[in-house]
């Protein structure tokens, strides 16, 4: 026979807190059910803190970075910059002190670098800085391809050699620039990834660089926010078009605080929603959640915007879900970071919905997750049919990706019955104390260690 979800053998209870011991495998043990309600605070920007300490990789001082999100991408990216030589001091919890004067080698290939996709950003920070760079290919969430291509065209056009897809040697770019110039590019597709590695390259280049078709994520604000405050010359971040004048020295000295993550703060509002809740969300930035704000109103839930909060709840318990149609795009667009999570929001509503993927190709391979615990979810392409549920049943699921394990996590709290989520490390790398945050609203849920000698069920 077929073992129940909490007849695991393999799930081992494991006290949570500082003794917690993340080296092990373990899972997200969460008995749904219980209505959110409360207040939860919002912490700093995954998207953002990463692009931003690539970037304090060229200041030519110190500098103080503040609201720093306690996750562990954070923790591989300090980690890599220290083996790069730079001196980074936590002052406390989420502020850093961090000096890359002392930078000594412009070579990041070891194995850190393929933990997280924003390893990448170190090209165009040590491109700036050393005039070389040697990065191996990064790593991060699999759901799909995800090249590099725009980002070394943006290099060639500024001077650099090596920046040809077919130079690559053994997963291992190699740079050189001497000098950096200024250069007018075209993106033929918005990219996040390569408008920050352009906008880093470019703030000391010689001369002037445009940047045409920019990506206009808050994140990318945020970076230019920084290198301008370090004494770089940035204009219409935010925009299509952004204009760079290099500067030969960015003096540095300056503290900086990371805007709120505007993903923390969407999957929260829907774990809200999903579990019947009334909770108010805090340290926030209102604009940047309306894409989803204006879906969730759509579908009959109650949103209420404070200066730095939203508040999400139904005004009756009885109030009827109605479905909707969503489409990923580029920021001002709908965010493809929640597109999982808001899948599991669809679930909830009376009908069928429509998800259509219009970022990456891949993004739906978490659907067969969501189908154990219930969901009736029918991809087709990069559109995802989604018929509403009466709820979710409890079952033992793999967090496929970040975002996708933070879906699972959604519709664990709302499913009857205890749910597993497995390789819930991937979850840890984009959510700080996400266990403490959702304990706080009233949650059962805690980290449980995995014997590694599980096997699948055989029937007995």
């Amino acid at each position: 026979m077929t073992a129940s979800p909490s007849d695991r053998s393999d799930i081992k209870v494991t006290e949570t807190g500082n003794s917690f011991d993340y080296s092990k495998p373990y899972a997200y043990e969460i008995k749904g059910g219980n209505r959110l309600e409360g207040d939860i605070e919002i912490s700093g920007s995954k998207n953002a803190v990463l692009g931003v300490i690539a970037a304090s990789m060229m200041v030519d001082g110190p500098c103080t970075l503040e609201n720093v999100p306690d996750i562990s991408d954070v923790h591989v990216m300090f980690e890599l910059c220290r083996s790069l030589g730079a001196n980074i001091e936590q002052v406390d919890q989420h502020t850093f002190k961090i000096d890359p004067t002392t930078i000594n080698t412009y070579k990041a290939s070891g194995q850190l670098v393929s933990k997280i996709r924003a390893s990448y950003y170190l090209m165009g920070a040590l491109l700036a800085r050393c005039g070389k760079a040697s990065i191996r290919l990064p790593g991060g969430c699999n759901f799909g391809q995800r090249p590099i291509d725009l980002h070394l065209k943006a290099f060639q056009l500024m001077g650099a050699k090596g920046a040809r897809p077919s130079d690559i040697d053994s997963g291992i770019v190699n740079l050189t620039a001497d000098p950096l110039h200024g250069a007018k590019i075209f993106f033929d597709i918005v990219s996040v990834g390569a408008t920050i590695n352009a906008m880093l390259a470019a703030c000391k280049a010689q001369g002037k660089t445009e940047i045409i078709n920019a990506a206009k994520e808050p994140h990318i604000v945020d970076v230019a926010n920084f290198l301008n405050a370090m004494g770089a010359r940035i204009k219409g971040a935010g925009t299509d078009v952004i204009k760079i004048t290099g500067v030969p020295v960015l003096p540095g000295n300056f503290t900086y605080s990371i805007i709120p993550d505007q993903i923390e703060a969407g999957t929260y509002m829907i774990a809200a929603a999903v579990t019947g809740g009334d909770v108010t969300i805090h340290n926030l930035i209102p604009t940047h959640m309306e894409p989803l704000s204006a879906k969730m109103r759509e579908m009959g839930y109650q949103i209420e915007e404070g200066d730095e909060s939203i508040r999400v709840y139904k005004s009756s318990p009885d109030d009827e879900i109605y479905p909707t149609s969503v489409k990923t795009a580029p920021y001002p667009g709908f965010p493809t970071d929640l597109q999982p999570q808001t899948v599991v929001l669809l679930c909830s509503a009376r009908g069928q919905s429509r998800m259509h993927e219009n970022v990456w190709q891949n993004r739906f391979q978490y659907v067969p997750e969501l189908a154990k615990m219930g969901a009736n979810i029918n991809v087709y392409e990069r559109i995802a049919w989604v018929d509403g549920i009466d709820s979710f049943r409890a079952a033992r699921v793999e967090a496929t990706d970040l975002r996708a394990g933070a879906a699972l996590v959604c519709a664990a709290l709302a499913a009857k019955g205890t749910t597993y989520i497995t390789e819930a490390k991937r979850i840890d790398r984009g959510y700080e104390h996400i266990v403490k945050k959702l304990s706080s609203l009233g949650a059962d849920i805690r980290r449980v260690n995995i014997e590694d000698s599980y096997s699948e069920d055989t029937e007995a």
